[in-house]
């Protein structure tokens, strides 16, 4: 614990030294430094690399930040458990694949850190093996993520199949000349980089869990609490967007592409937010809500805004990783429950647990007042990203769909995130025996009162808050405004998103207070079902109305997947082995023959009777059959 964490620390303070070298120190926009030959193959040749660039630099100071934390957290919240040293190995393996991906020079390593940081996932989801939902889970994640890797692969085979290389050095400056080439496949002319730049988002579906590849994200909370701080802040779930971002040079000559990132973006950023409302684990509220924020990052990459992209990406990993690491702390102090709705009045026995959740939520609904410039981390970042959308609509109906649906996901995730503080903080408290006036009492079944976690997990939870108050407003500049151009330094393609950017100045007053409209309208919904009624969402719950259950079963995605797909392999299985391998192949086959000659020799041991009588009547029969034969032979 010691080892991984203290050099996890000392990863963190080298990820901002050269943050800061890269931004301010006069260091090149770009170079690589080549470790090691990896995979030298005819033309396809891979070298282990570190590239530094503006957007690994951001991308360095989120992981090992966030990780660095969540390892310190893990002393606190992982102090019981027997698997401490298997857990800590985990974390950094997570860690460093992740690093590796963010500093990759081309796509062989950045695979190699993709399926790094899935293995990782997998090991850490089913981290607690002995039970059976989470080897479930960690099973679901593994086999949902090769599927989009499957398209992953395949859209660097084709990039490599087009350029003759798998650099981005050398890759980058040919994509405007391969933009308008074509490959005639099935009587259709498909252009090269629509198609590469397709398959290679399918890889970042899987990964980032966007719809229909997103099933596995919810149930990856079977996994520790810190764990899914680290997945849905810094590490796994980002990849995606970070590889978007990356290949921007070749995505602004995409436009099919860019279209397809644009819907599969908001329709997930909207998807979630409404299953999150009907949500009563409290990890899986905020999981639906990681889902949706990414959501938000995709669709302001498609619709080019990618430095948009990459700045709500930066301020997710703070508030998001707060979140998550606060509910461990809810969690750890109800005793290992996660029910909301057993939960309540926490915020007495909890005070520094409520006021950092209150932060994150804050921050994720995007709390701050347009006309000062002055809120969390989340208002800067996220009302970039609905400015963007809205000024691309202008021109782009895909990018006008993008922008209505991040108003109306905004107000949603203002309504489920203030559901949480409320139900799990607030009205009565449901683990009190004195429920008519939530005096914490006893904490129903196990005899104690829910009391503060150790300062070990409480100083990440305040370093976590202190990024989400502030990271907004101390980088909003150099990630998005006047000084986005000397802080990326050409390294995310700017054609379209400094068309965009340049016109949020002006935009009509209805665009600029559109979020924090329906953000205060999410939050007196809340409050008036949670708060102001108590038990209104209970009663509603209890109906168990269409649109309830729909929400509920989470649009019936796992149903449809299981009857289609599992019960569909099943079937397809039984008719290949059954059908084919038993009846067809076994049943001609070996076991034909082997059926054949038992028969015929049970057949034949009938005429071994041992009289002789017998025996000479079958010589008679063979006498006669001779004599026949002689007689039809002569004849003719």
């Amino acid at each position: 614990m010691a080892v991984t964490t203290g050099l996890l620390f000392l990863s963190c303070a080298l990820g901002w030294v050269t943050f800061a070298e890269v931004i301010w120190g006069g260091w090149p926009a770009h170079f690589t430094v080549e470790l090691a030959p990896f995979i030298d193959v005819g033309a396809f040749r891979s070298t282990w690399s570190v590239r530094i660039d503006s957007l690994s630099a951001v991308m360095l100071v989120v992981v090992t930040s966030v990780s660095a934390l969540v390892h310190l957290y893990s002393w606190g919240y992982m102090k019981a458990d027997p698997g401490k040293p298997r857990f800590f190995a985990y974390l950094s393996f997570f860690t460093f694949a992740m690093l590796a991906l963010v500093t990759a020079a081309d796509f062989m390593q950045l695979f190699f850190g993709w399926e790094g940081v899935g293995l990782a996932s997998y090991l850490l989801i089913g981290f607690w093996y002995h039970k059976t939902t989470a080897n479930d889970a960690a099973i679901k994640a593994f086999v949902v993520n090769r599927i989009g890797d499957v398209g992953f692969a395949l859209g660097i085979m084709t990039v490599f199949w087009a350029f003759g290389t798998i650099r981005f050095a050398e890759i980058f400056p040919q994509a405007a000349s391969h933009a308008n080439l074509t490959w005639r496949f099935a009587g259709h002319a498909w252009r090269l980089m629509d198609l590469a730049c397709v398959l290679l988002f399918i890889g970042a579906m899987g990964k980032s869990a966007q719809f229909f590849l997103h099933t596995w994200l919810p149930d990856a909370m079977e996994g520790p609490t810190p764990v899914s701080a680290l997945i849905h802040a810094a590490t796994m779930v980002t990849a995606g967007v970070y590889m978007v971002c990356l290949l921007s040079p070749m995505y602004q000559y995409a436009p099919v592409a860019s279209q397809v990132v644009t819907v599969i973006g908001a329709v997930t950023a909207l998807f979630a937010a409404t299953v999150g409302l009907a949500q009563n684990d409290i990890k899986r509220v905020i999981a639906y809500s990681t889902c949706s924020q990414l959501g938000y990052m995709f669709f302001a990459a498609g619709v080019g805004a990618y430095q948009a992209a990459m700045f709500h990406l930066f301020t997710h990993a703070f508030f998001k990783a707060l979140l998550f690491l606060g509910a461990g702390s809810v969690i750890e102090a109800m005793h290992h429950e996660q029910d909301m709705r057993k939960m309540g009045a926490l915020w007495r026995p909890l005070p520094i647990t409520y006021a950092v959740m209150l932060i994150g939520t804050l921050s994720i609904t995007g709390v701050g007042m347009p006309g000062l410039d002055l809120g969390f981390s989340g208002f800067y970042s996220k009302d970039a990203i609905i400015n963007s959308a809205f000024i691309a609509g202008r021109t782009n109906g895909v990018s006008e769909f993008a922008f209505v649906v991040g108003l109306l996901a905004a107000g949603l995730t203002s309504f489920y995130s203030w559901r949480l503080i409320f139900m799990t903080f607030h009205g009565h408290a449901k683990w009190s025996h004195d429920e008519d006036h939530g005096a914490p009492v006893d904490h129903g079944g196990h005899g104690q009162t829910p009391r503060e976690s150790p300062w070990v997990m409480l100083w990440p939870l305040l370093v976590l808050a202190l990024g989400a108050v502030a990271a907004g407003a101390a980088f909003t500049e150099l990630f998005v405004g006047v000084e986005r151009g000397a802080f990326w330094r050409g390294v995310l393609a700017t054609a379209s998103s400094n068309a965009i950017l340049d016109q949020i100045a002006s935009l009509p007053a209805w665009v600029v207070w559109g979020p924090l409209t329906v953000t205060a309208l999410g939050l007196f919904g809340a409050w008036y079902a949670y708060i102001r009624h108590e038990g209104l969402g209970a009663r509603i719950a209890a109906r168990r109305g269409p649109v309830w259950l729909f929400l509920y079963h989470k649009w019936y995605f796992d149903e449809i997947y299981h009857a289609v797909f599992v019960r569909g392999a099943e079937v397809l299985g039984d008719l290949f082995w059954k059908g084919g391998d038993k009846a067809l192949i076994d049943g001609l086959g070996p076991d034909g023959v082997s059926t054949a000659s038992y028969a015929l020799g049970r057949a034949t041991g009938r005429l071994q009777t041992g009289y002789v009588y017998h025996y000479a009547f079958v010589m008679l029969l063979g006498v006669a059959g001779l004599l026949s034969y002689a007689l039809w032979a002569f004849s003719r």
